[in-house]
């Protein structure tokens, strides 16, 4: 089983989740124009007049922070879309910033705290447009009954992303409740997904372990007797009401958003349609994000979706979910947001 297990996750571990995490190669897909689309209520308002036809070369990670846009993708490689929309997907941040910073790319969809990073890096050359993604994080266990945060003290958790976003909502999150690392509750990182696995398999029953989606799903699917003991999203808000657990973030070169104002927002109404049709067409959209190996099969993907929490948000929610979700990073560890908090230049559209 254990082989079994490691093998299949193996093949999902382009969640790009994580900033620094592995690379793999990238894929591409481009082309033409759709018809204007209604839009979600949290996109932007819709243009009233056409833009100029712009190429847009967006990168992106493989993992729920592409879902939302495969629909867009695919009208782009059927020359429906209505920009030349250029989608490069990469395993790994680290070789997205790089070409963000350089001018290579116009558009990226990163992790939130990366945005942060490179906003500071580049003294404001990158702005924040869009949150895709909210948490995807979730306390899975094998056997052990697990209700609450109070219910980890004492267990050992087994997790992935030391030193980037999934240990500082942990940390964050047991802290609120009273549990300190070290103290009440071990945590063991590892470096891949695989591992994770390996070890609630070896671990046996009692198990308790922190993975993103969709390795959760891909998981259970292995092992039935696997269950999500806790949403670290809902854990999250009742600690934190007045911010939200941000996963993804759409960001754009402020040089391309002042050359191409129009196009760009018409972008982010294809964005905002893609995403509502993501959300309520599982099935269907399950079937693309196979088709673009995000993950391997349609069924994982269609069983995963609604866990990944997809979504628009642009304006001025946009900057309070994000201000609020970096502010808790930057207490507890102000390199993860580029040292400083960004100042309100960094949020495009609010």
């Amino acid at each position: 089983m254990k082989k079994v297990i490691c093998t299949f996750l193996a093949a999902v571990m382009s969640v790009g989740l994580l900033v620094g995490c592995g690379t793999s190669d990238a894929t591409s897909s481009s082309q033409t124009s759709m018809p204007a689309s209604e839009s979600a209520s949290t996109s932007v308002e819709a243009s009233s007049t056409a833009a100029e036809r712009t190429t847009f070369r967006i990168a992106s990670l493989k993992g729920p922070t592409t879902m939302g846009l495969v629909e867009l993708m695919d009208l782009a490689d059927k020359g429906e879309a209505r920009h030349d929309y250029q989608v490069t997907m990469y395993g790994a941040a680290d070789e997205i910033s790089p070409q963000l910073i350089k001018g290579d790319i116009d558009v990226a969809l990163v992790p939130c705290n990366l945005a942060s990073v490179l906003y500071n890096k580049t003294e404001g050359a990158v702005q924040v447009a869009a949150i895709n993604t909210l948490g995807v994080l979730y306390i899975v266990t094998n056997g052990e009954e697990i209700s609450s945060v109070a219910d980890l003290a004492g267990k050992t958790i087994y997790s992935t992303g030391k030193g980037t976003t999934p240990e500082y909502v942990l940390n964050y999150v047991l802290a609120e409740n009273g549990l300190t690392v070290g103290t009440d509750v071990t945590v063991e990182y590892l470096s891949e997904a695989t591992e994770v696995a390996a070890a609630m398999e070896s671990a046996g029953e009692g198990a308790v372990a922190m993975l993103p989606q969709p390795y959760v799903t891909t998981l259970q699917m292995q092992n039935e007797n696997v269950k999500v003991a806790l949403d670290m999203t809902e854990e999250w808000n009742k600690v934190s009401p007045d911010s939200a657990l941000v996963t993804g973030v759409a960001v754009v070169r402020k040089e391309f958003a002042e050359q191409n104002p129009e196009a760009l927002e018409e972008f982010l109404e294809d964005y905002a349609a893609s995403v509502d049709f993501v959300n309520g067409n599982v099935e269907e959209a399950a079937e693309l994000v196979a088709g673009y190996e995000i993950v391997p099969k349609a069924a994982v993907a269609q069983k995963a979706l609604p866990a990944c929490n997809i979504t628009f948000i642009t304006g001025s929610e946009m900057k309070e979910k994000v201000s609020g979700y970096l502010q808790v990073l930057y207490d507890q560890a102000p390199d993860s947001v580029g040292g400083t908090m960004p100042d309100d230049a960094f949020y495009y559209g609010a």
